[in-house]
């Protein structure tokens, strides 16, 4: 396939995905200056340790975007899934959202999700006229995606523009929309799950290899550490040896082939109506049938929302929970 072709599929994907960043930690870098000392006789990387978070109008997150309000936010609009999954670990809901997170049974559900509205637009275009429509304290969208309507609410509401990189990213926002929210004995819960998790699963750290994979048809994608926040927590639970090459060069089957993969993860992507999933486009090439993974019956067909566009407290513990529950 042309690399130029190559090229315009992999940006399709990283755009669907939520824009995913470069930078992200991994296991082998210098410890967070965000991550406070590791408890004593912990035994494990990360810390279980929470500071108090303390509630505050004004905040400046980990990316120097400062966010001052007269009051604590109640109506909050969600261009991005990570607004979606903080939200919900504060015991909120969004006035509205353009993300589909919220249906999953660990979050609202079907039911409850169904009744918040639904910005018009998709995740790409949201509609500035839908989203003042609903009187917003705070929008909350992605900064490469949606800063450009930053100028079009300005006057009218606050404009947070995030971008998380990793997972130390994820609980900086947790905790400044806490403080924001006045919602800090929330924050400060969920972030004691998250990191209590994580360290029990480094405690127990598997020597399988695993991989994440991503598309809607043959020309997939590999999460890298450096690229996907969740793949950015498989360095300390598994063997993981997947780096970034950029936009430019992806992985061929014949390279995993020949990583002796144990247990792979599928996000399937859809451009527009559902039409099959990845694993299955994938089994018709015949080195498919030869990656280990698949030949054990250890793929996994993950849920996109949560494994890639999630980012939150929420969604990283659930991608813990079901990759470890995989890798035993």
């Amino acid at each position: 396939m042309p690399r130029t072709a190559l090229r315009v599929r992999r940006w399709a994907a990283i755009a669907v995905l939520g824009g995913l960043l470069a930078g992200c930690a991994t296991e082998n870098a210098d410890p967070d200056p965000r991550e406070p000392a590791a408890a004593a006789g912990a035994g494990a990387r990360t810390s279980t340790e929470v500071r108090p978070i303390e509630a505050a109008t004004r905040i400046t997150d980990a990316k120097g975007v400062t966010v001052s309000l007269p009051k604590p936010p109640e109506k909050i609009v969600c261009l991005v899934a990570l607004c979606d999954d903080i939200l919900v670990e504060l015991g909120m809901t969004p006035t509205a959202t353009n993300s589909q997170v919220l249906a999953h049974p660990k979050f609202l559900g079907k039911e409850e999700a169904a009744k918040i509205p639904v910005v018009p637009g998709g995740f790409l275009s949201p509609e500035v006229e839908a989203v003042l429509s609903h009187k917003p304290d705070l929008v909350i969208g992605l900064e490469d995606t949606h800063g450009k309507l930053a100028p079009a609410l300005k006057g009218a509401t606050t404009f947070w523009p995030v971008q998380p990189g990793s997972w130390q990213d994820s609980v900086g926002y947790l905790r400044d929309l806490a403080a924001l929210t006045g919602r800090t004995a929330q924050g400060e819960k969920a972030e004691k799950a998250f990191r209590t998790r994580l360290a029990e699963a480094e405690r127990r750290k598997s020597d399988r290899t695993a991989l994440i994979i991503y598309g809607s048809d043959e020309n997939f994608g590999v999460a890298t550490p450096e690229t996907d926040v969740a793949a950015g927590l498989f360095p300390k639970i598994s063997h993981y040896p997947w780096k970034s090459r950029g936009v430019d060069g992806s992985y061929s089957l014949e390279e995993i082939l020949a990583r002796d993969v144990d247990v792979l993860f599928v996000e399937t992507l859809s451009f527009g109506a559902p039409d099959g999933k990845l694993s299955d486009k994938l089994a018709k090439n015949p080195l498919w049938s030869r990656i280990p993974a698949v030949r054990n019956g250890k793929v996994i067909e993950v849920d996109s929302e949560v494994w890639a566009k999630g980012r939150g407290t929420r969604s990283l513990g659930l991608v813990l929970d079901e990759a470890t529950a995989a890798l035993r």
